[in-house]
């Protein structure tokens, strides 16, 4: 079968290899998708942040290795003592391992395990091949009204979804989305779900501006044009953002959110930085702001995007295109560019 490899930043190389089987517990799929996320871009234009140089101490994988992680597919076997899927059935794929032995994975946060590794980046096989094996906790049914399209945007969506959840916001509060790349417009769908309509969206690209206004985003802003901070004041009677979601991985992003809190107001970090930045404390204790960081996602967050997006809550229309698997290496110049929003690779 024909499969994505990454050997290290800068070389990825489509390869013939082996079919996997399933063995007990585990399921096999024929891949119908699979998204091109941020970190894979980080992963080859930048340095391997989360594909292991040395054996990864949960999955023993190094590079080389099978990438994609944000996938849905089809069924095709299943291993001994599989009870929750059969052969035919439609999912979406929660690509992390957890070790279920570190303090984060005993104190009930295994998406903060030490040893955290994700199937397509630190795992055996990934979304980017025509078939992959993973065990059956990590597969999720698909309603009959969730298409494979959607499916494979269930894990970008979960990242959003834990986010707003894990902020606290509140409706009638205001939340700021700073960067209107995929996660900016999973936040939007998720703030939308939780019933928050008082959202700025802020991106300096027309483009992703212009999508964000099509999936009816009533006050979205150039930053460069309008200081989140000045819209945020406007837009609240001088009190500013409860919540802003650092989307964009820039550290200009937490500064200038800082800036746009109201007393007490949090800034809440789901972006991969592939830079550092510097931040004088004393800007967060004029208004006692909080800076929290969200990693991932739960189960409970893959259910509820699953189930909102049977609610018709979440659509790819007007922000999701497709390519072939060959086209993968185009894709990731052009995303690099800004010259498309989010691509599906179809398998």
């Amino acid at each position: 079968m024909r499969s994505a490899i990454y050997y290290r930043p800068h070389d990825i190389r489509i390869d013939d290899v082996s079919e996997p089987a399933a063995g007990p517990g585990q399921v096999k799929l024929r891949v119908a998708h699979n998204g091109v996320c941020g970190s894979d871009l980080h992963e080859y234009y930048s340095s391997e942040t989360f594909v292991p140089v040395e054996p990864h101490p949960q999955t023993g994988v190094k590079a080389p290795v099978a990438l994609g992680h944000e996938f849905s597919g089809t069924v095709v076997a299943v291993g001994e003592g599989v009870t929750t899927v059969a052969d035919g059935d439609r999912v979406a794929v929660r690509p992390t391992y957890t070790c279920g032995e570190c303090p984060s994975c005993r104190a009930g946060a295994p998406n903060t395990c030490r040893v955290l590794a994700f199937h397509g980046l630190s795992g055996h096989g990934g979304g980017l091949s025509e078939y992959t094996v993973l065990p059956e906790s990590m597969v999720f049914p698909l309603p009959d009204t969730v298409s494979l399209e959607l499916g494979a945007l269930v894990e970008p969506m979960a990242v959003s979804y834990h986010a707003v959840e894990l902020s606290g916001i509140q409706p009638g509060q205001l939340a700021v989305i700073a960067g209107l790349g995929p996660i900016g417009v999973g936040l939007f769908f998720a703030l939308r779900a939780a019933g928050i309509t008082d959202i700025i969206a802020s991106d300096p690209s027309a483009e992703r501006r212009a999508i964000l206004t099509g999936l009816g985003a009533r006050n979205v802003i150039d930053p460069t044009a309008t200081e989140v901070a000045v819209a945020a004041r406007g837009a609240t009677d001088g009190l500013g953002a409860h919540v802003v979601f650092d989307a964009a991985g820039v550290g200009e992003a937490i500064i200038t959110g800082i800036g746009a809190l109201a007393p007490r107001g949090k800034v809440v970090v789901v972006g991969i930085h592939e830079q550092a930045m510097e931040l004088n404390p004393v800007a967060l204790l004029l208004g006692e702001a909080q800076i929290v960081a969200s990693l991932v996602y739960t189960d409970d967050d893959y259910r509820q995007v699953i189930e909102s997006m049977a609610r018709g809550e979440i659509t790819g229309a007007g922000w999701v295109d497709h390519a072939p698997l060959d086209d993968l290496l185009e894709v990731y110049g052009q995303l690099r560019r800004g010259e498309r929003m989010k691509v599906l690779i179809d398998l």
